[in-house]
């Protein structure tokens, strides 16, 4: 075998093993989906003001702004913030959080109250 063909024998079976690995992987993936959690923003108030999450694990927050103008869901102790027009959905991850109360806000409307996670 020349070396120009061994090359291509070993990147066929580079890619060969990684394609094995992941049909392996992926099913585990999918299976590990994130505890996902609603919140709406509506002119600066958020549905539901609280959110209970289980402390220590990693979950998604689904984001909809049904307001009339822009929103902005922001959290200092959570280092996150995403800004949403009107009509927008998204969504946020947060990292496995100790067990306490994380408050959260609209900077477009900061006379308005908090909404906060809590983890429990």
């Amino acid at each position: 075998m020349n070396r120009s063909s061994c090359a291509r024998y070993c990147a066929r079976l580079r890619r060969l093993v990684g394609l094995t690995l992941a049909g392996l992987l992926l099913p585990s993936l999918a299976q590990a989906e994130l505890p996902t959690y609603e919140l709406s923003i509506r002119d600066g108030h958020f549905t539901p003001a609280q959110l209970q999450v289980p402390a220590g694990q990693r979950f998604k927050i689904v984001l909809k702004n049904v307001g009339q103008g822009p929103a902005e869901f922001e959290s200092t102790p959570l280092r996150v913030e995403k800004v949403l027009s009107p009509g927008v959905t998204t969504f946020v991850v947060i990292h496995p959080l100790r067990p306490g109360q994380y408050p959260f806000f609209d900077e477009f409307n900061p006379q308005l109250p908090e909404g906060e996670i809590l983890a429990q």
